[in-house]
C-alpha cells in the first residue's frame, strides 16, 4: 500500500503551477505579438485608405480635371477644352452589347461577385504562375473604379488590399448598374477621351448610344492599355484585342456565332474627330462668359453655343484666303468677321487669320478707328434732330478750331443732298451735320445703339477717329436692320454638366427700342444706296439680294471696315495690321466689301430674297410684299446700271 506523501504532491503542484505560468506567458507573448502585429499590419494597409465619399454623387467629378465642350446652335459637338469627357451615359439608353463587351473582357462574373472575385484571382495566379510573367489580372470593374478614382497606381500590396477592402465597401453602398454606369463614364480611352461617350466622339464621331457591335468591341479592348491601344495610333494592335473581345462575349454568351463571325468580318471604320482651330477665338469669349454665369458650379460644362459652324467655317475660310492673297500686294496682313443674326445671337465670330499663331481676338479685343463707317450715327443723331434726308449741304473747305477735315481724293462737290454726300461718303457734310446737331448727341445715340466704348464728343467724332471694335459696330448696325430695336449680343444658348444637370439658360430678352422705326427705315434706305451706286458697289451680292451697308477707311490706310445686313445677318469685316502700319491704299469699299460680298453670297444660297426691315415670308404684309418687290427691281436696276455682275468679284 502506497505511502501518502505531502512533499511529493506538493511539489507536483508547484511544476503545474510553473508549467501553466510558462504557458500563460506564451499566450500572453503570442496575444500581444498578434495584438501588435494586427496593429501594426492595419496602420500599414488601412491608416491612410481613403473614405469613400459621404455623398456618392461626388464620384461623379472625383479626381476630375476641368473641362468644356462647346456645342453649335443644334447641340452638335464643335471642340472641346481639358480632358474629353462627354455626356453622363445610361445603362438602358446603350444598346445591350455595349456593356456586355466591357463585361465579356474585364468581369465576366461581376454580378455574382461582392466586389472582388476571389476565383478569378486565382485562376490568374496559376495563369502568371505557369507563365512565369503576368500575363492576366484579377481584378473585378469595381476594383479598377476604386483605383482610378481613389488611389494611386502604385503596383503595391498595400494598393492592392486597399483595392480590395474599398471595392467590397463600394459594392455594399452601390448597386451593380451604378458601378457599371460609374465605370463606363470615368474610364480612359485614350487620346484624352474619359468615358464612353467621349470615346466614341473622339474615335466614331458619335454618340454612344449609336454605337455597332464592332465598334463597342474595339472600345472595350481600350482601357486595358489605351495609350499603347488607341486605334488611331496603333490600330492592328487595338483590332487584335477588340478580336478577342468579340471571341469573350461569345464564350460569355453574349452574342451568338454568327454575331462574332459578322463582326469579326466587319471592323470599324474610324472617324477621328480632328482638332481645329476655327472655333478657337469663339471659345475664349465662351469659357470667360460660362464661368462668370454658373459661379464656378461645376468643373465639367457642356456649353450650347449660337454659333453656326457653316458660317463660321465660310468665315475663317474666306477671311484666310483673301489675307492669304492680298498678303504681299496690299500689305495686309490681319483681319476680322463677326455674322449677327437678327435677334443678337452671334453666328459666326472669327478674331484673326489664324488662332494657332495669335490668340488674340481683333473682333473684340481690338480698339481701332471706324472712319466712315461711323458716319450712320451722325446721319441717323441728324435725322433725331429733324433734318431732312434730301436736306441741301455745301462739300467745300471748313475749319473748326483749327481742324480742317478733307474728302477722300481732296476734292469738293459744292451743293450736295445729305443723300449723295451719304453714299459718297463725304467728310466735310458728316463733319457740319455734327456741328449742328452736336458731338454730344452723336455720342449718346452710338452708346444707346449698344457701342460702350469710351467716345468723347468732340467734332473728329464725325469721321470716325475715336476707336470701337467690331463686334460692337456689328451690333450697333443691327438697330437699323431692326427698325430701330437693340437686341443685345449673345454667344451662349445653356450650359449643362455632363450628367445633364442645366446651370443656365438664356432667358427670352426683349429687345430694346432705342431708335424710331420711320427713321431706321430711311437710314437702311441710305445703306442700301451705299451699295447700289455708292462707295460699297463692290459689296453687292451676287444674287441682287437687297443689301444695306457703309464702308470705312481710317486715316493713313490703317484700317478698313465694311459693316451691313441682308433681311437675314448683319456682318462686319475689319481688315489691318496688328502694328497699325499703313495699308497699300486699302479702303472699306475695296478687300472689305469684297470679303463682305462673298460670306453673304454664300451665306444667302437658298434663302428666300426678303426686303430689308421686312419680316420673315410667315409675317408678311401685302405692303411688306410690294416693299421687297420695289427694293427688288430697285436692285436690279442700278446693278444694271452699274454693270454689275452676277458673280462674285474674285478676292484680290
Amino acid at each position: 500500500m502506497p505511502v501518502f506523501r505531502a512533499d511529493i504532491l506538493a511539489d507536483q503542484d508547484s511544476s503545474r503551477r510553473l508549467w501553466r505560468r510558462w504557458l500563460g506567458g506564451i499566450a500572453l507573448g503570442t496575444l500581444l505579438i498578434v495584438a501588435i502585429s494586427s496593429f501594426m499590419g492595419w496602420r500599414y494597409f488601412f491608416a491612410d485608405i481613403p473614405a469613400l465619399p459621404d455623398d456618392l454623387e461626388q464620384l461623379w467629378t472625383l479626381e476630375r480635371a476641368p473641362s468644356y465642350v462647346l456645342q453649335d446652335k443644334d447641340g452638335a459637338t464643335l471642340a472641346s477644352r481639358g480632358p474629353r469627357y462627354g455626356r453622363a451615359i445610361i445603362l438602358h439608353d446603350l444598346p445591350p452589347f455595349v456593356p456586355q463587351a466591357f463585361l465579356a473582357i474585364e468581369d465576366q462574373r461581376f454580378f455574382a461577385h461582392n466586389g472582388v472575385d476571389i476565383r478569378a484571382i486565382g485562376r490568374a495566379a496559376l495563369v502568371n504562375m505557369r507563365a512565369g510573367r503576368t500575363v492576366q489580372g484579377g481584378s473585378t470593374i469595381t476594383q479598377q473604379l476604386v483605383k482610378m478614382l481613389l488611389l494611386t497606381p502604385k503596383q503595391t500590396l498595400k494598393r492592392k488590399v486597399q483595392e480590395m477592402w474599398l471595392a467590397m465597401a463600394l459594392d455594399k453602398r452601390l448597386r451593380k448598374a451604378e458601378i457599371l454606369e460609374l465605370y463606363l463614364n470615368r474610364v480612359y480611352f485614350g487620346g484624352g477621351a474619359y468615358g464612353l461617350d467621349a470615346a466614341s466622339n473622339r474615335y466614331f464621331s458619335k454618340p454612344a448610344t449609336d454605337l455597332t457591335l464592332p465598334e463597342a468591341a474595339l472600345l472595350a479592348a481600350l482601357p486595358k492599355a489605351p495609350s499603347r491601344l488607341a486605334p488611331d495610333q496603333n490600330r492592328a494592335a487595338a483590332q487584335r484585342r477588340a478580336d478577342l473581345v468579340l471571341r469573350e462575349m461569345q464564350n460569355a454568351g453574349f452574342i451568338s456565332k454568327p454575331q462574332a463571325q459578322a463582326a469579326l468580318a466587319a471592323p470599324p471604320v474610324l472617324k477621328v474627330r480632328m482638332r481645329t482651330d476655327n472655333f478657337g477665338y469663339v471659345f475664349d469669349l465662351i469659357s470667360k462668359d460660362a464661368q462668370a454665369l454658373v459661379g464656378g458650379q461645376a468643373k465639367d460644362l457642356i456649353i450650347t453655343s449660337t454659333i453656326n459652324p457653316k458660317l463660321q467655317k465660310l468665315a475663317q475660310e474666306t477671311l484666310k484666303a483673301a489675307l492669304n492673297k492680298n498678303k504681299k500686294a496690299l500689305h495686309v496682313d490681319q483681319g476680322a468677321i463677326v455674322i449677327l443674326d437678327m435677334k443678337g445671337a452671334v453666328r459666326a465670330l472669327v478674331g484673326g487669320r489664324s488662332y494657332a499663331q495669335s490668340k488674340f481676338n481683333r473682333a473684340t479685343q481690338a480698339q481701332r478707328q471706324p472712319g466712315s463707317s461711323f458716319k450712320p450715327f451722325v446721319y441717323a443723331a441728324a435725322f433725331e434732330a429733324g433734318i431732312d434726308l434730301d436736306a441741301v449741304r455745301y462739300d467745300e473747305p471748313i475749319e473748326i478750331e483749327g481742324w480742317s477735315p478733307q474728302n477722300y481724293g481732296g476734292k469738293f462737290r459744292g451743293r450736295v443732298t445729305l443723300r449723295n454726300a451719304f453714299k459718297r461718303s463725304i467728310n466735310t457734310v458728316a463733319v457740319q451735320l455734327t456741328e449742328e446737331v452736336g458731338p454730344a448727341s452723336v455720342t449718346a445715340l452710338a452708346q444707346r445703339f449698344g457701342i460702350r466704348d469710351t467716345l468723347r464728343p468732340l467734332p473728329s467724332i464725325a469721321l470716325g477717329a475715336q476707336e470701337v471694335n467690331l463686334l460692337a459696330l456689328t451690333r450697333a448696325y443691327s438697330v437699323f436692320a431692326n427698325d430701330g430695336m437693340l437686341h443685345p449680343s449673345f454667344l451662349i444658348k445653356n450650359i449643362e454638366t455632363s450628367r445633364g444637370k442645366i446651370l443656365y439658360t438664356r432667358p427670352n430678352m426683349a429687345p430694346t427700342q432705342v431708335f424710331d422705326p420711320a427713321l431706321a427705315r430711311k437710314m437702311t434706305a441710305l445703306m442700301q444706296e451705299v451699295i447700289l451706286d455708292g462707295t460699297g458697289r463692290k459689296a453687292a451680292l451676287a444674287d441682287k439680294r437687297p443689301a444695306a451697308g457703309k464702308t470705312g477707311t481710317s486715316q493713313n490706310w490703317r484700317d478698313a471696315w465694311f459693316v451691313g445686313y441682308t433681311a437675314d445677318y448683319v456682318v462686319g469685316v475689319w481688315v489691318g495690321n496688328d502694328d497699325s502700319s499703313p495699308m497699300k491704299r486699302v479702303t472699306g469699299g475695296g478687300l472689305p466689301a469684297r470679303i463682305w460680298s462673298t460670306v453673304l453670297s454664300q451665306s444667302s444660297k437658298g434663302k428666300p430674297k426678303r426686303a430689308l426691315n421686312a419680316p420673315p415670308p410667315h409675317l408678311r404684309t401685302e405692303n411688306d410684299e410690294k416693299l421687297a418687290a420695289f427694293y427688288t427691281s430697285l436692285t436690279e436696276a442700278f446693278a444694271a446700271q452699274a454693270n454689275i455682275s452676277g458673280e462674285i468679284e474674285p478676292l484680290r
